[in-house]
């Protein structure tokens, strides 16, 4: 992930203060205070006004804590409240995105739209091409009458100032499914049923107002108890922090985790498991395989082209086969965090009982500054179990291809098709690979464009988290 700005500023604030306050058993204390703190009397409002600050921050420290946004019955619960309700919570039952109604901004439909810049030419070409006669000449400026308009968006191409700008409604338009959209109030709303949790909506409004339900409360509580915690790093995290990727393993442990694992190692048995299935799809006369290790995709799959699940992979995800070498290993024992880059894992994570919580990168990130943990000064050690290059390599594009490739038979041809990213576009290509129009036979999905080291949990940049990987990867 490539962005910064305030609003993500803010969310990291409050994971830090949400979790220093659990960390010295003040959570229930002192919640009820921090929407005051970080919008204090007569500091300076982002919003309306600062009580307006203050109330959806009540509701982003709700997500912090567990809960929904939607799922909210009585205004006046405290937060206090919801500390106790998070405490007692034993197990995870649901993972989805949330919308903060009161930080939505409510953003008017997508449109194209003329600006002053119009000169007003004599060519005028916006009116030539505009299929629905949508734009006329009033005062020797151009104006698009909206009720004609299609927002196609061809005046925007040939007008020779760049005069026209779209105007588009950020949640709605980086959506690859078309999963968001308004209520009758204006306000956008995300449907379960159709949404593969990549979080692109999450990433692109620029008001912080959708997000996700955390489960760090669930996991710092874990911390604390006398239960033995694992940490299962994926491959990805390995890029994102600007040290010795084995100081972040050793910082892990002063965390409280009692093992460590990367999830790299079971990365290696879905690459050799699925160049088993590769060969033997193509043996029994397959046209083409896609990878399975990506959960946006596997959504994408299930929700809107099950077409293509007779084309996909079997093979358990790097994720499965890391948490049931845990398991096994601690005879289930043992209580597991994933360290993920990817909300679509929380998800993932629900359907496998082999892994019982998901940290995003930015959460696992905000605990160490929580615990004040400094990972330059801590002393470089290896995780329980060594993991080695063809796992390390999964998370950036094309690591998959490579790692599989290094398990297929000779005598197997392999055509490689990569879908860096899911977007609209990359959609419609993807279900026209089943009416014979895959241009290979082994086919790469991510959801994240640049593979995993760009995902929207992310906390470095993906150019920056590529070149750490590589490194990590051909460390010895």
């Amino acid at each position: 992930m490539d962005s910064d700005n305030h609003a993500k500023r803010l969310k990291k604030r409050l994971l830090i203060e949400i979790s220093k306050l659990a960390f010295n058993d003040r959570l229930k204390e002192d919640i009820d205070k921090l929407p005051v703190k970080l919008f204090p009397k007569n500091a300076q409002n982002i919003r309306c006004c600062i009580h307006k600050d203050r109330a959806v921050t009540k509701y982003r420290i709700q997500a912090i804590l567990g809960f929904k946004a939607e799922d909210e019955t009585d205004e006046t619960t405290s937060l206090s409240e919801y500390v106790e309700i998070a405490k007692k919570r034993q197990n995870i039952t649901e993972s989805n995105l949330t919308v903060l109604s009161d930080a939505c901004s409510a953003c008017l439909k997508g449109r194209h739209y003329i600006t002053n810049v119009c000169k007003g030419c004599v060519a005028r070409p916006c009116t030539v091409v505009c299929p629905k006669n949508a734009i006329s000449m009033i005062d020797g400026h151009a104006v698009i009458d909206e009720n004609l308009c299609i927002d196609c968006g061809k005046c925007l191409k040939v007008c020779p100032y760049h005069a026209i700008v779209n105007i588009p409604i950020p949640c709605e338009d980086s959506c690859p499914v078309n999963a968001i959209s308004k209520d009758e109030n204006g306000l956008e709303v995300i449907d379960e049923t159709t949404c593969i949790n990549c979080g692109k909506c999450m990433l692109a409004c620029p008001f912080g107002a959708i997000t996700e339900q955390s489960q760090i409360i669930d996991v710092i509580t874990k911390l604390k108890s006398k239960q033995k915690v694992a940490a299962l790093l994926a491959p990805a995290i390995a890029g994102q922090f600007p040290y010795d990727f084995q100081k972040v393993i050793a910082a892990t442990r002063k965390l409280g985790f009692d093992k460590v694992y990367e999830v790299a190692t079971g990365a290696k048995e879905t690459a050799i498991t699925e160049a088993k299935e590769f060969e033997h799809k193509m043996q029994e006369g397959s046209e083409f395989m896609t990878t399975s290790c990506c959960p946006a995709y596997m959504e994408f799959v299930e929700k809107h082209s099950p077409e293509l699940k007779e084309y996909v992979s079997d093979t358990p995800t790097p994720m499965h086969f890391t948490g049931k070498m845990v398991k096994d290993i601690n005879n289930e024992d043992i209580v597991t965090v994933f360290i993920s880059p990817c909300p679509a894992k929380r998800v993932e994570a629900l359907k496998d009982n082999t892994i019982d919580y998901v940290l995003s990168a930015e959460e696992y990130g905000s605990l160490f500054v929580a615990a004040e943990i400094e990972i330059i000064d801590c002393d470089a050690e290896k995780a329980d179990i060594d993991s080695e290059e063809n796992g390390r390599g999964f998370p950036v594009i094309g690591g998959v291809l490579s790692a599989v490739k290094n398990y297929v038979s000779n005598n197997i041809e392999i055509k490689p098709v990569v879908i860096d990213g899911l977007d609209k576009n990359n959609c419609a290509i993807l279900k026209s690979f089943t009416k014979g129009k895959c241009p290979g036979n082994l086919v790469e999905v991510m959801s994240c464009a640049g593979g995993c080291v760009g995902g929207v949990n992310t906390i470095e940049t993906s150019v920056k988290a590529t070149y750490k990987v590589s490194q990590y990867k051909d460390k010895q």
